[in-house]
């Protein structure tokens, strides 16, 4: 079994290319709920859907997010009552928050509802949310207001400065049924290239989960979100500059080093394979931007072939 940690857009990708070389049943994927949030009532898990809607084959390629194809009718009406629509759902999308929250309300656990959404989406990928208790990521503005994650990151589009994050209520969280045991007994573990602030940090707060990656660091390999200072989509090199970090590779090495044993970075950043190496971990250099599905194949093979190379 192959276990990745993935949040949104660049694991969904990665995750594709994965089950395209490893076949898909043997692939767990612990993905990032610090992103969940209640809009229009409902419980709306954005990383668990991206990556469900990609593997699915029913992601909307352009946005990244969301289903191909949408419709938008219930928005159309929610605004003609003046009702918020910044975040904004699509009809068949609207379908999936309904049947989550209508299964929560009754008991059921986040992990249990992801099981039958995956199952209902034929997709043999299994993928657990990191914890079924509420951790939520928080943004503390430059300005001084403190403001949930979905504000900032939708409402506000990223486009303020940030001076902290926190995630609230990991501290007392347990790792979803499953994790802990899928992390120690997984050949290798794969951090995909997602924000590390805002994805990958997340999973790493839930307690036990973070331990179990250093217990095996030398087989877990992490490829940079990263290529020449900037992130492919989204805040990650703004974040990271505004929070004290380093907006390259090796400000990633410096934040998963404790975790990771190896990363993956672009040729674009060659010249700072030793920065990584510097920063405790061993440095592989290749394509890792997956523009079609046959690079995110060929990134797929190379993750691989570093942890098994590692890991002898």
């Amino acid at each position: 079994m192959i276990a990745v940690l993935a949040g949104g857009v660049g694991a969904a990708r990665l995750l594709t290319g994965l089950t395209s070389v490893v076949e898909p049943s043997d692939v767990l994927a612990v993905v990032n709920t610090g992103d969940d949030a209640e809009m229009h009532g409902l419980h709306v898990s954005p990383d668990l859907d991206t990556v469900t809607y990609t593997l699915a084959g029913a992601g909307n390629a352009e946005t990244g997010w969301g289903l191909a194809g949408e419709s938008w009718t219930v928005m159309a009406a929610l605004e003609r009552y003046g009702g918020p629509t910044w975040f904004r759902l699509g009809d068949r999308d609207l379908a999936t928050h309904l049947y989550r929250t209508g299964r929560l309300a009754a008991g059921a656990t986040l992990s249990d509802v992801t099981c039958e959404i995956v199952a209902a989406w034929g997709v043999r990928t299994r993928l657990v949310p990191m914890s079924d208790e509420p951790v939520r990521t928080c943004v503390g503005l430059a300005s001084g207001e403190r403001v949930d994650f979905q504000d900032y990151f939708v409402r506000l589009r990223h486009d303020v400065a940030v001076e902290a994050l926190w995630y609230e209520g990991a501290e007392a969280a347990r790792p979803a049924p499953g994790v802990i045991e899928a992390l120690e007994a997984a050949e290798l573990v794969l951090v995909a290239p997602s924000n590390p602030l805002l994805s990958i940090a997340p999973i790493l707060a839930v307690p036990g989960i973070a331990a179990a990656l250093e217990r095996r660091r030398e087989s877990v390999v992490a490829i940079s979100p990263i290529v020449a200072g900037a992130a492919l989509k989204g805040p990650a090199d703004r974040l990271l500059v505004e929070l004290g970090h380093e907006a390259s590779p090796a400000g990633v090495a410096r934040l998963l080093a404790a975790a990771s044993g190896t990363l993956v970075i672009d040729n674009a950043d060659g010249e700072l394979a030793p920065a990584v190496r510097a920063a405790g971990m061993r440095c592989v250099v290749t394509d890792t931007v997956m523009a079609d599905p046959q690079r995110a194949v060929a990134l797929a093979r190379t993750a691989l072939a570093a942890g098994r190379a590692a890991a002898r």
